[in-house]
């Protein structure tokens, strides 16, 4: 069973995370990067799934300096609220306490990266501005596009739908090759946006499926 674990973000602040451990021989750990949402059943079933797989995985809660413990639904007012914050949340600040997961799980093991929507951008930033990162796989991410030209100091892959309404997969795809011809960019034919994410509206079994094995592949490779 997972617990919720508190550490120190880079300003001296504490936020909660949602911690399991490795239920299967340990792999290393995977700081897992919430939607818009906020840790919600979605990410913590993540979580979950993660450990089973043979990885401590954490997931921080990155609006706690605004709403400690949010979580929102799948509805316009929840996708108001997540917006809202993710906006008002500093990029800079999120990479705070990205980089206090990762040395929080660094004394175990390698440590990588997974995000998704909101989280999927950040694991893209993770890879390029934070040490230590082992690999990182971002989902869907919607400032990929705008910050293409970083590059990763890590093995990294990208997840895109390819119905997302609000990323252009085609577009996103050529930017990162343009600057990284070595960063695999893979897109689900018959999948939108959140199709890792397990509601009913959202989930996309067969585009999940397909790029947790890629994920898993890079985590093991790296």
């Amino acid at each position: 069973m997972g617990e919720t674990i508190t550490l120190r973000g880079a300003d001296d602040f504490e936020f909660s995370a949602y911690h399991e451990q490795a239920l299967t021989p340990r792999k290393g750990g995977v700081i897992v990067l919430q939607e818009i949402f906020g840790v919600d059943r979605h990410i913590r079933a993540d979580v979950e799934r993660w450990a089973k797989a043979g990885y401590e995985a954490v997931a921080p809660s990155l609006y706690d300096r605004r709403e400690p413990s949010f979580t929102a639904g799948h509805d316009p007012e929840g996708l108001t609220a997540g917006v809202t914050h993710a906006r008002a949340t500093p990029l800079d600040q999120a990479l705070g306490d990205i980089a206090a997961c990762r040395d929080f799980l660094a004394e175990r093991g390698k440590v990588f990266v997974v995000g998704y929507c909101y989280g999927g951008s950040l694991a893209w930033l993770s890879a390029g501005k934070l040490e230590g990162v082992a690999a990182a796989s971002s989902y869907y991410g919607s400032l990929v596009q705008a910050n293409a030209a970083l590059t990763p100091l890590c093995p990294t892959i990208i997840h895109l739908g390819r119905t997302d309404p609000g990323i252009k997969a085609d577009e996103v795809e050529a930017a990162v090759l343009a600057h990284h011809t070595d960063v695999p960019v893979y897109i689900y034919e018959d999948a939108g946006h959140g199709f890792n994410n397990e509601s009913p509206e959202r989930y996309g079994e067969k585009a999940a499926d397909l790029a947790r094995a890629r994920t898993r592949e890079l985590f093991e490779a790296a």
